[in-house]
């Protein structure tokens, strides 16, 4: 095609917590620039497009992810091989466990991960939830987090952001999130990028990038974005 392709990863075995958002978010900045967009969602068993420009995955019950799993090894070689060529993707909650070396659950047996971020989800004993604000790269973030796995970063990853507000990450290192190259993985619904205009921008100029279509992007008038972002920090956990 001619323009960039969005694929939405799992979108109906891990979307429980509106994390489409962040594909129509992605989808709408690129249609405001006049930029030629197409959104295809790939579940289980479909083969992943070759003109992929970037990838979103969300958020998911562990029963969703160990549907996931196997088909999410198949895929493994091919999406390692596009982080290395520059692929952007944003992995939510639990595509962001899943894009580690594993998730081990309680009383199951571990499910491996795709090895796209070096590091590993242990099931904590109780739930971290609640509203998040980190100091990123890409100012604050503000999102909402429900999950009971506790992520734990290697050498080889580093942090998206610093915790201001919530508990991240695993609730003890004050990290949350995770990066490497244009990879993105993070805890925070909401969805993240309504209220990230510059995190979903730094995306887009990745995936122009992958499609051939290098450009800067034309500004946008964020208001309503910044906006949200700072009723959402001030709200109660």
């Amino acid at each position: 095609m001619t323009g960039v392709r969005i694929v939405h990863l799992y979108a109906a075995e891990m979307n429980i917590y509106g994390d489409n958002g962040n594909v129509q978010v992605l989808r709408r900045r690129l249609e405001w620039r006049g930029i030629p967009v197409e959104v295809t969602r790939i579940g289980v068993g479909d083969p992943l497009p070759v003109d992929t420009h970037v990838l979103v995955g969300g958020g998911g019950q562990d029963a969703g992810q160990a549907v996931i799993t196997d088909d999410l090894a198949t895929k493994g070689r091919d999406l390692r091989a596009r982080a290395d060529d520059g692929v952007p993707m944003l992995l939510i909650c639990g595509m962001y466990q899943m894009a580690g070396h594993y998730f081990a659950p309680f009383d199951a047996p571990r499910l491996p991960g795709v090895g796209l971020l070096d590091l590993h989800t242990e099931a904590g004993p109780t739930r971290l939830i609640g509203n998040v604000v980190e100091r990123s790269d890409f100012g604050d973030l503000v999102g909402y987090e429900n999950h009971s796995g506790l992520t734990y970063l290697g050498p080889q990853a580093r942090p998206l952001g610093q915790t201001a507000l919530g508990q991240g990450n695993n609730g003890t290192d004050g990290t949350e999130g995770a990066r490497r190259d244009n990879v993105v993985g993070t805890y925070l619904h909401g969805p993240v990028l309504a209220k990230s205009p510059t995190l979903a921008d730094h995306l887009l100029t990745a995936a122009l990038d992958a499609a051939g279509m290098s450009q800067q992007l034309e500004p946008l008038d964020d208001t309503l974005a910044v906006q949200a972002a700072q009723v959402a920090r001030g709200r109660p956990r």
